[in-house]
C-alpha cells in the first residue's frame, strides 16, 4: 500500500516539473504566440494546484513557519482562470489576427473565488494589528467549509469555457477556417485541439463523478480519507504531461512563416495603374470573383493577367488597401445590399455572409465591425427598423 501512495505522489511530482518545464518551453518559444502563451499559464497553474496538493501531503504548510505563512496568504489554487485561458487558447490557435483587448478582462473577475481564502486572512490579521478585531473568530473552519464548496462554481466555469471552446471549434470548421491559413496548418491544428478539448472533457468527468460525494454534506472528510485526492489529481499530472509534450510537437509540425525580407517599393506608371483599376473593379463589380470564398491573390492575378506584385502595389499605393481589404470591402457591400432584399429577412446573418463571399464567421464580424463601425447585428437592427 505504502509503495503505490509513494508511487501516486511520484506522478504528481513529475507533472509539477514537466509543467514548469513544458510552460517556460511554450511561453518563451517562438512558435504559435500568443496561442502558447495562454496553453503555458494554463498548465503552470495545474502544476501550482499539484505543488499545493503535495505540501499539503507532506504537511509542509503546517510544520513550518514559512510553510504556514504560504498557505495562509500565497494563492497557491488558481482555478477559476482555467477556463478562459482554454478558450483563448483555442481561439488563438484558430485565428492568426486575435488579438488580446481590454473588454477581455472580465472574464477573470472569477479569479475572486481563488483569492477570497487570501483575503481574508489578510482582512483578519489586518484587523487585528488595526485594533478592529478583538474576538478571535474561527476563520480556519469558515475558509476550510468555503474550500469545499468553491469547487462548484470551479467546475461550473471551466466546463461552460469548455462548451464556448467546442461551439467555436466547430463554427470555425463549418465556416471553412480563417483565410490564407495553409491547410495543413489547419488540418494539424484542428485535429489536436479536438484531442485537446476531449481530453479535458474526460477529466470533467471525473471531476464530477468525485466533485459530487465530496460535495455532500459531511462527507467531505471521510472521502478523503479513503481515497484522498488522487482521483483527481493523478489524472491532472497525466494530463500535464501528455498536453506539454503535444504541444510541443504539433507547435513544431506547424510551418512557421519565416520573416519575408523588405522588398523596394514597385514604381508604376499612370497607364498601369490605370488599366490595372478598371480591369480589377470589372473583376469585381461585373464578374464578382469575390462571392468565390476562395478567391486568393494568386488566382486573381491569374484570371486578369495582372502580376500578383502589381495588384497589391496598385492597392496598397492608390487604393490605400490591402488584398484582403479590398476583396472584403466588395463582401460587406455585397452583404448590405442583399439584407435589405424582403426574401433574405428570415436568413441568418452568418449565411447571408457566406453567400457573399466569406469563409469564417470570425473573419468576417471583424471586417465588418472595421468598415461600419458596428456589429453585423446592429447594422441588421438598424437597417429593419429603418
Amino acid at each position: 500500500m505504502d509503495s503505490m501512495v509513494s508511487l501516486l505522489k511520484l506522478i504528481i511530482t513529475l507533472g509539477i516539473v514537466q509543467g514548469a518545464i513544458a510552460g517556460g518551453l511554450l511561453f518563451w518559444g517562438k512558435r504559435n504566440q500568443p496561442a502558447n502563451r495562454y496553453l503555458a499559464v494554463m498548465i503552470w497553474f495545474f502544476s501550482l494546484a499539484c505543488l499545493n496538493l503535495r505540501f499539503f501531503q507532506e504537511s509542509t504548510l503546517y510544520t513550518t513557519t514559512l510553510g504556514g505563512f504560504i498557505g495562509a496568504f500565497v494563492p497557491l489554487m488558481w482555478i477559476m482562470p482555467l477556463g478562459p485561458l482554454f478558450y483563448f487558447y483555442i481561439r488563438a490557435s484558430m485565428d492568426p489576427d486575435f488579438q488580446w483587448k481590454r473588454r477581455y478582462r472580465v472574464h477573470w473577475i472569477s479569479t475572486f473565488f481563488d483569492l477570497a481564502p487570501q483575503l481574508s486572512a489578510i482582512v483578519y490579521i489586518g484587523g487585528i494589528l488595526l485594533g478592529l478585531v478583538t474576538h478571535k473568530i474561527p476563520l480556519g473552519e469558515y475558509i476550510d467549509v468555503y474550500n469545499v464548496y468553491v469547487d462548484i462554481p470551479r467546475w461550473l466555469s471551466f466546463t461552460g469555457y469548455l462548451w464556448a471552446a467546442h461551439r467555436f471549434l466547430l463554427g470555425y470548421h463549418a465556416g471553412r477556417g480563417v483565410q490564407n491559413d495553409p491547410a495543413t496548418a489547419r488540418l494539424i491544428s484542428v485535429r489536436w485541439l479536438r484531442q485537446f478539448i476531449w481530453a479535458f472533457l474526460g477529466f470533467q468527468v471525473l471531476w464530477l463523478v468525485f466533485l459530487i460525494p465530496y460535495v455532500w454534506p459531511g462527507n467531505s472528510e471521510p472521502l478523503l480519507a479513503v481515497v484522498g485526492w488522487y482521483p483527481i489529481y493523478v489524472p491532472l499530472a497525466i494530463l500535464i504531461y501528455w498536453v506539454g509534450i503535444k504541444a510541443l510537437l504539433v507547435t513544431y509540425q506547424i510551418p512557421m512563416a519565416l520573416p519575408q525580407k523588405a522588398t523596394p517599393v514597385q514604381v508604376l506608371t499612370a497607364e498601369t495603374v490605370g488599366q490595372s483599376l478598371i480591369i480589377l473593379k470589372k473583376a469585381m463589380d461585373e464578374e464578382q470573383l469575390y462571392l468565390d470564398p476562395d478567391l486568393s491573390l494568386s488566382s486573381l492575378s491569374k484570371h486578369t493577367g495582372i502580376a500578383p506584385k502589381t495588384i497589391s502595389a496598385v492597392l496598397n499605393q492608390h487604393q490605400h488597401s490591402s488584398f484582403n481589404e479590398f476583396i472584403n470591402g466588395y463582401r460587406i457591400r455585397a452583404f448590405q445590399q442583399r439584407l435589405q432584399q424582403a426574401d433574405l429577412q428570415t436568413m441568418t446573418i452568418t449565411g447571408i455572409a457566406f453567400d457573399c463571399g466569406f469563409n469564417s464567421q470570425a473573419t468576417f464580424q471583424r471586417a465588418f465591425k472595421q468598415v461600419t463601425g458596428m456589429s453585423p447585428t446592429e447594422y441588421r437592427k438598424t437597417a429593419m427598423q429603418g
